[in-house]
Order: structure tokens, then C-alpha cells, then sequence
């Protein structure tokens, strides 16, 4: 899929703390989040990405994680129920432009928690939903039911990959990359059940969010500064796209969080 929505960061910056990665007391560079959004939007139109652009608002900084906006499948739309009351304006401005743009909204009830493609990404034939941090795993049952797919479940037990898009990126032929440890023991064992293929991150590299890749057929966008996994990712025939994104890192974020395929899988 290359259809895709980012949202410009006119308003990004650190105005709250609500993952450990956030401090008020460690402002972003405004020249350099510009620079380095319009690296990644560049990069992705030079891929031949259809890009879309929502209209970024006023106090709400972390609108540009157009990751959690929701998730799509097929032409419906699933906005997100954020968790922190920081950033649950963004979710009528997120349902409003799909629904501009064709797609079904349909809403979950609003006591399940569910950050959309932050925590539910398509591996094979099964969509590997977060919980724990942002959502709810009794949000994953409705989703499951709304778009009839297989979902599996994995708690996420280490709050600075609070996403399971900061941790775990699935690719095709039963491969992907993940930082493991990031996971509970059943959950390694799902993903590992269910990828055999999957590559290991280290740490060190898993610290660089590398995992936060956007997937392009061949192509793969992500954070510099993961050298082994490139190396490896190569030599599978990928063409790693490495970018610098020091300053979303600051709130927890990076190529991944600031991307939302539209949609994410056709109808399954």
C-alpha cells in the first residue's frame, strides 16, 4: 500500500509528558523538525508514495503521529479512543478527513482505549495488536469483529516502547524486525510463532526506534543509527532509506509514527 497521510508539524513540540521519552525540559529544534518531516515527506514521494496532508491544529502537538489517528482496512476507518486526555482532540479531526475522503468512520465505544496503527499492524494473515500502554486488549475484539480479521494479541511490558510500532516491524514471506524484550513471554512466542523468519534488534538499535520503519515493497524508510540491521536487511534485498529523526525521538516518535497507511491491508 502507498497511499499515505502525514500531518505537517506547524504545532509539533513537547508541551506534556505522557511516555518516558518526553520532557518539557528538553525543547525540540523548530528549524530542524521542520528539516527532518520534510526529509521523511520527500522521501516518500520520492518512492512514489501518494501522499495526503491533514491540516495540523493548534494545541494539539503530537497530531503529526498520524499513526495513531486509526486504523483502515478496506475503505473503512477505525479512529483511535487516545488514552491520555492530551491527545484525544485529534480524534475528530482524524475521522472528519477520512470520512472526507470515502471511508466508513466507525466509532469504538468510548470506554476501550485504542491507538490505531500504533498498535495494530498486519503481519501474514493476522494483525498483531498492542495492549497494556494506549490500548485496551478489550478494544482488540471489536476490532477483529468490525473488520473480520484474525487478531493476536501481545502485551507490551516496557514503557518506552509503549507502541507496538516502536518495537515491531513485520514485513513479508513471514519476516520482520523486532525488538524482542520489548514483549511478554507469550507475546514473543506468538510473533515468533507466527514470523520465523523475524529479525532480532539489539538494544542499542531498538533505542533509535529503528523498528519505526514505513515499508515500501522494497524500500524501507527509517531512523538512522541501526547499522547491523541494515546490513542484515540488505542482505534480504531490502533498500534501507535512512533518515535522521533525533527530534521526533524527543516525544517518542519517528518515520512510522508520523505515517498512517490509507489503508493499511484491502478488505481481509
Amino acid at each position: 500500500m502507498r497511499d499515505l497521510l502525514l500531518c505537517p508539524p506547524d504545532h509539533y513540540s513537547i508541551q506534556y509528558e505522557i511516555n518516558p521519552w518526553m520532557s518539557r525540559a528538553r525543547g525540540a529544534d523548530t528549524p530542524m523538525v521542520q528539516a527532518q518531516w520534510r526529509g521523511l515527506y520527500e522521501k516518500l514521494c520520492s518512492l512514489q508514495a501518494n501522499v495526503s496532508l491533514i491540516t495540523p491544529q493548534p494545541k494539539l502537538p503530537d497530531m503529526v503521529f498520524t499513526a495513531n489517528a486509526g486504523l483502515a482496512v478496506g475503505r473503512r476507518f477505525i479512529p483511535s479512543n487516545f488514552r491520555h486526555q492530551e491527545r484525544s482532540g485529534e480524534a475528530a479531526f482524524f475521522a472528519q478527513f477520512m470520512e472526507e475522503k470515502g471511508y466508513e468512520v466507525v466509532w469504538l465505544p468510548p470506554d476501550l482505549y485504542f491507538e490505531g496503527e500504533g498498535d495494530a499492524l498486519f503481519g501474514g494473515d493476522a494483525l498483531f495488536c498492542g495492549y497494556k500502554f494506549r490500548t485496551d486488549i478489550q478494544a482488540h475484539r471489536a476490532v477483529a469483529d468490525i473488520f473480520s480479521c484474525l487478531v493476536i494479541s501481545v502485551e507490551l511490558v516496557d514503557p518506552r516502547f509503549y507502541h507496538i510500532d516502536t518495537c515491531f516491524c513485520p514485513l513479508p514471506a513471514e519476516s520482520g524486525y523486532w525488538f524482542p524484550e520489548a514483549f511478554d513471554e507469550y507475546g514473543q512466542r506468538a510473533i515468533r510463532d507466527r514470523l520465523p523468519n523475524i529479525i532480532d534488534v539489539s538494544a542499542e538499535e531498538a533505542q533509535v526506534f529503528c523498528c519505526n520503519s514505513v515499508v515500501l515493497d522494497k524500500d524501507i524508510v527509517m531512523p538512522a543509527g541501526a547499522p547491523n540491521l541494515v546490513a542484515q536487511l540488505t542482505e534480504r534485498g531490502y533498500t534501507c532509506h535512512t533518515l535522521q529523526m533525533c527530534e521526533f525521538l524527543k516525544a517518542g516518535g519517528a518515520c512510522k509514527c508520523l505515517t498512517m497507511f490509507m489503508p493499511q491491508r484491502q478488505e481481509v
